[in-house]
């Protein structure tokens, strides 16, 4: 096999293959809203273009005796109007397709489903970004001719797994958490999930974390822990709560893959009962940035890409190691209530800013995940949650709202 045709998944990529259900998928979605109704047969034009720009999603997984390695594929995507949930299977037994992620449009919105072996949030936002623009592009030659998303890196740069670039060999093993509380209740039946998009005035919520003096992903970190701990029953209150929080490490090493480039640190708080939201929000805030010490992302970092450098495992068969990395990654799941991941500001190039209503994104989960993003003053919630219980999700809402933070809410139907 010739080598520039194929290479191996990463580390992050492994969990993701030996942990996909038919719940939680493992797929993303990143989605925008143009002011006016797409055109299938644009976007299908617009999404061809996309992809001899950034080949790096035309791939298939294939699965070998190790471990499981990409290979690149001439087989072109089909974009259609979309029939399905947000974040399909897009892997495994149950998918009959080739490529791994999916570009489907419903009146004014364009989404693009990613199965998250391939790529994160960061590195699907940038390809849906191209797409639009291309379609932008093609829609009206006239306004937008002269526009490019400008990039610096080359083909190898977006390709490169950043894990193996950056190993340091820091030779220390992180801490692990207890066990946490996790929401009580019954989940949606046949492997359903929920989605839940909340939109909201960004300049608001901004102001009060900046009256906290705290960061954003501080202040709704500290709201979801009191959403959660106002639905605990009283045996479980001495459980921590703890949340998730996925970080880019783009942001700490000179990397610009399209692959994915991220770990996870978590903050955990036991309730006393007597909590505000100003102290608890600034104890977030502090815990937080002591898990972002450029020692503490380093040592982390590692150990994603240790397990890869120890010979015995190496030489284990893959039919062995899936349902180990099964195994651990469940008992790290065990350890987290919720997952918020925040991408921050999206900022396409301000010319296609006239064409753009907003954006928005989800990421399946077995629990409750949030994913955080704004454009221009709006602070768009994408919630996935796995209950048939809302009451944490009630609670969140309520926790703005009672602040008088205006707050609208949208939610997918489900069989019940």
């Amino acid at each position: 096999m010739n080598s520039e045709n194929w290479y191996k998944v990463d580390n992050v990529a492994k969990v993701f293959l030996a942990t996909y259900n038919r719940r939680d998928t493992r797929s993303l979605r990143v989605s925008c809203t143009l002011k006016d109704k797409i055109d299938g047969v644009i976007l299908g034009e617009a999404l061809r273009a996309a992809i001899r720009t950034r080949p790096q999603l035309q791939v298939r997984i294939r699965r070998g005796f190790f471990w499981h390695y990409i290979e690149n594929t001439e087989v072109l995507p089909v974009v259609r109007e979309e029939n399905t949930r947000p974040c399909p299977i897009l892997y495994g037994e149950d998918y009959r397709g080739i490529l791994h992620y999916s570009v489907t449009y419903y009146g004014k919105r364009i989404n693009l489903d990613l199965f998250h072996a391939l790529s994160d949030g960061t590195g699907a936002m940038e390809f849906l970004n191209i797409l639009v623009l291309n379609y932008l592009k093609l829609k009206y030659p006239n306004e937008l001719r002269e526009v490019y998303i400008e990039s610096s890196a080359s083909a190898d740069d977006l390709e490169q797994n950043s894990f193996k670039q950056f190993y340091g060999k820091s030779g220390k093993a992180a801490a692990s958490g207890k066990k946490a509380y996790h929401i009580r209740g019954l989940k949606l039946p046949y492997d359903q999930l929920q989605f839940f998009e909340l939109h909201m005035k960004a300049p608001e919520v901004l102001m009060r974390a900046k009256e906290l003096k705290v960061s954003l992903t501080s202040y709704l970190g500290a709201q979801m822990m009191l959403a959660i701990q106002k639905d605990m029953p009283l045996l479980k209150k001495k459980q921590p709560v703890t949340i998730s929080i996925p970080v880019n490490l783009r942001n700490f090493y000179p990397s610009k893959t399209a692959r994915n480039f991220f770990n996870n640190v978590q903050v955990s708080h036991v309730f006393t009962g007597d909590e505000t939201i100003e102290a608890l929000a600034r104890e977030f805030d502090d815990k937080l940035k002591g898990s972002l010490e450029p020692d503490k992302i380093r040592q982390q970092m590692d150990n994603y890409q240790k397990l890869e450098r120890i010979f015995f495992v190496r030489m284990v068969p893959l039919f062995i190691k899936q349902p180990v990395v099964k195994y651990f990654s469940k008992k790290e799941n065990q350890r987290v209530s919720a997952v918020i991941s925040n991408l921050g500001v999206i900022s396409p190039p301000r010319e296609m800013v006239q064409f753009i209503e907003g954006y928005s994104a989800f990421c399946s989960h077995s629990e409750i995940f949030v994913t955080v993003s704004s454009f221009e003053d709006e602070l768009v919630f994408g919630i996935t949650s796995a209950y048939n219980n809302t009451g944490v999700l009630k609670n969140f809402v309520r926790t703005f709202t009672y602040a008088g933070q205006e707050a609208e809410i949208y939610a997918t139907e489900v069989i019940r």
